[in-house]
């Protein structure tokens, strides 16, 4: 879009005014169509200063998650070099698995600024307040067996944990598929799949990590088990680098699984920064509970537990929870 080429220019020079008539070259657009550009682009909340001798200058830019402030921080070869954004959807993963289904290609990624409709694992929901979260969802098409599509949830929880302490945040895995501070859940993740037999058509793995949301901004039923990046550090932060932070970790990691079929660096992330491993824990499956103690992590991402009378287990993450003993986590 032209607006964006103007944009661009102005990012280019952002500590000088951009005459009318550069941009009117550059472009080979009228100055009455940059006027028009600018018009658009203080409507989509960037600051731009205009002056009538002078030209136009970027002031500040709004703090939106599209592909136009994302791209700066990103490091990728192909996740994410293609950023669809919404202002609101019902989910993130059911408009990503309609555009799979119509053939959007491998790496490209679905973001909103509001869920009107979030969904978790076993048919949760997942609140959404406007600009202080961040919703995505990654199309991937994988050329694994079925099978193995559930190690990407270790993937994605392993790019979060590096993302967040790069950026000195640090976080822990509850297995399979939240991210916690201090116990309290500040991330989860949902990874869903089409496929057949022997044949993957696509995955798409939806996160959800609640950034600057205040005490307020949560139901006061689940204020002793959620919190936000902002609650934990104390300050506001910039929702575009910790997206691209989290981008340029998850690529190496996923290229790992699809060439070399292996997950072990997102692995021995995960197991090095478990929220569960080493203690006492409730596992929750179709309303039934039992304790065990959980003791590692599998290669394949199957959490391994030991019951009092001696016994292990590989537990599968289908439609299984777990607890601490009193509490979250």
């Amino acid at each position: 879009m032209k607006h964006y080429e103007v944009l661009y220019l102005l990012k280019e020079n952002r500590n000088d005014f951009v005459s009318g008539q550069l941009i009117s070259e550059k472009l080979g657009v009228s100055r009455t169509a940059i006027w028009k550009y600018i018009k658009t682009l203080k409507e989509e909340g960037y600051t731009i200063d205009s002056s009538s001798k002078k030209g136009y200058k970027l002031i500040s830019s709004p703090d939106i998650l599209t592909f136009e402030e994302i791209k700066d921080y990103l490091n990728t070869k192909y996740i994410g070099k293609k950023i669809i954004h919404y202002e609101s959807i019902g989910s993130t993963n059911t408009t990503a698995k309609k555009l799979a289904e119509q053939g959007e290609e491998n790496g490209t990624i679905i973001i909103a600024e509001e869920q009107t409709a979030g969904r978790g694992r076993i048919g949760r929901t997942w609140s959404s307040p406007k600009y202080k979260s961040i919703y995505f969802s990654i199309i991937l098409r994988p050329n694994v067996n079925p099978m193995e599509v559930p190690k990407i949830t270790q993937i994605i929880a392993a790019a979060i944990i590096e993302g967040l302490k790069e950026l000195k945040i640090e976080a822990k895995v509850k297995w399979p598929n939240d991210i916690v501070i201090h116990g309290k859940k500040v991330c989860g993740i949902l990874t869903e799949m089409s496929g057949e037999l022997n044949k993957v058509n696509y995955v798409i793995p939806g996160t959800g990590i609640n950034v600057n949301l205040n005490k307020e901004d949560f139901q006061e039923d689940i204020l002793n088990k959620a919190t936000s990046l902002k609650i934990e550090t104390g300050s506001t932060m910039d929702r575009k680098v910790i997206l691209g932070t989290i981008l340029n970790k998850f690529e190496p990691l996923y290229e790992e699984f699809v060439q070399k079929g292996t997950i072990e660096s997102s692995i021995e992330v995960c197991k090095n920064n478990s929220a569960a491993i080493g203690k006492n824990i409730r596992i929750i499956q179709n309303k039934n509970e039992r304790q065990a103690k959980a003791v590692d992590l599998a290669e394949d991402g199957r959490l391994i537990v030991q019951y009092e009378n001696g016994s292990f287990e590989k537990l599968i993450s289908g439609e299984i929870s777990i607890r601490g003993l009193d509490k979250y986590i």
